[in-house]
């Protein structure tokens, strides 16, 4: 780490720069750990600069995490440094609003290169090694979006379908090896997620939004308690739980009403 060890430990967050991933590595930061934080924009070096305040260590790196080069360049900083990740983080994520056949082919696969291929390949690299330590927590950013079909935003939610899924069996596979999984599975939250994704004139762009403070910590608190997942905020338990006794065609119809292009202004 470029800045020296103070922290009880290292901590690495993806999608670090804003929202839910900005406030995860906050909560690690105000609990004595070390930081390691990245993102796709120079704006992570802002988001260094202000988590300082807490006292302990920190480094970002700005790298393309949908791609393998720029996770490579994640895990050499980490190796450079000399250090052991004990706490992993992956939040980096994307989203992309419209009808499927809409969208431009390459947003949609970043969306997907960025919210699987990157993040698993971060995880195979930092489990290996939480793995033969024997010890290390890992936190994956899934959402509530997973338990049902996303229509108009059809590649995004099915994204998050692997991720709740991929969780949990990673999770099996490590329960003897001292490294725990666990998954934090939010609704919509205030972030540029949003924006990011062209669905500010749909209903879900507009409606009120958990706080993203508010959502990290109930992450946070998980992967530290060792649980399999957690569902921030009443409603979001609410609507995992019918999700799961109603027919997908039934969930792609309710989805559409929300995400719909234009859908906000009916």
């Amino acid at each position: 780490m470029s800045q020296g060890q103070t922290g009880k430990g290292l901590a690495v967050v993806t999608g670090a720069s804003t929202g839910i991933g900005y406030e995860l590595a906050k909560c690690a930061a105000q609990d004595g750990y070390d930081l390691l934080i990245a993102a796709d924009e120079e704006r992570i070096n802002l988001a260094a600069e202000n988590l300082k305040q807490f006292g302990t260590a920190v480094d970002a790196v700005e790298a393309d995490l949908s791609t393998l080069e720029g996770v490579d360049r994640l895990v050499e900083r980490i190796t450079a440094g000399g250090r052991s990740v004990d706490l992993l983080m992956a939040n980096a994520g994307r989203g992309l609003g419209k009808g499927f056949l809409d969208q431009n082919f390459s947003e949609a696969r970043r969306v997907l290169d960025t919210n699987l291929t990157g993040t698993i390949y971060l995880i195979h690299a930092i489990g290996n090694q939480m793995r033969s330590r024997g010890e290390g927590r890992i936190l994956l950013t899934g959402s509530i979006a997973g338990f049902m079909p996303g229509s108009y935003q059809a590649v995004y939610n099915a994204t998050k379908a692997f991720i709740n899924s991929f969780s949990f069996a990673l999770r099996e596979e490590l329960k003897e090896s001292g490294v725990t999984v666990s998954c934090l599975m939010p609704g919509a939250t205030e972030t540029e997620f949003f924006k990011r994704a062209d669905l500010i004139d749909t209903a879900i762009g507009q409606a009120k939004k958990d706080d993203a403070g508010d959502v990290a910590r109930i992450g946070y608190d998980a992967m530290m308690d060792g649980e399999g997942d957690v569902v921030s905020g009443w409603k979001n338990k609410l609507q995992a739980a019918v999700a799961n006794v109603t027919p997908a065609s039934i969930l792609a119809h309710q989805h559409s009403k929300m995400a719909e292009p234009g859908s906000g202004t009916k």
